[in-house]
């Protein structure tokens, strides 16, 4: 529970932004007043240290409010959680919000999409073709925390979603993007990279592109929570090190692709 802003921005001069829309744990007080998850129910579901994985990046967006206040990565109809099957099954508030709590978090949906399209604007017209890199990470380890890990032939290190992009027209940035992360991984432990075999890539990747047909790439990046104890929360600070780096060494190519 804070008062600060819902998000950090921080805007540079490359072709290339990341976003990590689902880093943060900040509620509203009278969000946080009416949610029943403890913190680390929350923690679970939401991306931790995904900022961390995008810090060789010059312009930078961090969500720094919950998803369960409101999800920018989910269509404006959808964005406040209020059933279970909305949020994994997790029964969220100890009663359901009133309608002006939820109003207040919708424009903040607003608010944020409006200013979003400006940014990306500004690249539009500075750089003509951009790429987003949509940063998250998922859970592999639903069965507990000493439970079996999920089956890695289903659930790659690093799942790259395309499912709204023109394929043909970015195949040079998709590709040298995937190249460049596979390569970055030692031949003894290479970085498992594939395209769209858990996730597809959500609203705000549609969005984007729906907005700039001709001239945004948004790749939605999901990590498989390998730098972290999902259970815990406790990082492993020379994992997320070693992703970050991977991630830094795309934007060469990816940015002469661009060209």
């Amino acid at each position: 529970m804070v008062e600060r802003e819902p998000w950090t921005i921080e805007r540079g001069q490359g072709p290339v932004a990341g976003f990590a829309l689902h880093a943060g744990h900040d509620l509203r007080r009278e969000v946080a007043e009416l949610v029943r998850l403890t913190d680390a129910e929350r923690l679970r579901e939401e991306d931790p240290y995904t900022p961390d994985l995008m810090r060789s990046l010059q312009t930078r967006v961090i969500v720094n409010r919950s998803r369960f206040e409101v999800d920018l990565n989910r269509p404006r109809d959808a964005a406040v959680y209020l059933e279970p099957d909305q949020a994994w099954g997790l029964d969220v508030w100890s009663s359901r919000p009133p309608a002006d709590t939820i109003a207040r978090s919708l424009d903040e949906w607003d608010r944020f999409h409006v200013m979003i399209a400006e940014l990306l604007a500004e690249m539009h017209e500075r750089h003509g073709r951009f790429v987003v890199y949509d940063i998250h990470s998922y859970n592999h380890r639903r069965a507990g925390p000493d439970g079996p890990v999920a089956d890695g032939s289903a659930n790659p290190d690093v799942n790259v979603g395309t499912g709204s992009l023109d394929r043909a027209r970015w195949a040079l940035v998709v590709d040298r993007f995937i190249a460049s992360m596979r390569t970055f991984g030692s031949p003894a432990s290479p970085l498992d990279v594939r395209e769209n075999v858990r996730f597809r890539g959500g609203h705000f990747s549609k969005w984007v592109h729906e907005r700039f047909p001709d001239s945004a790439c948004v790749l939605a990046i999901e990590f498989k929570k390998t730098f972290m104890d999902e259970w815990t929360g406790h990082a492993d600070r020379a994992r997320i090190a070693c992703l970050g780096r991977a991630l830094a060494s795309t934007i060469p190519g990816v940015v002469a692709e661009l060209d």
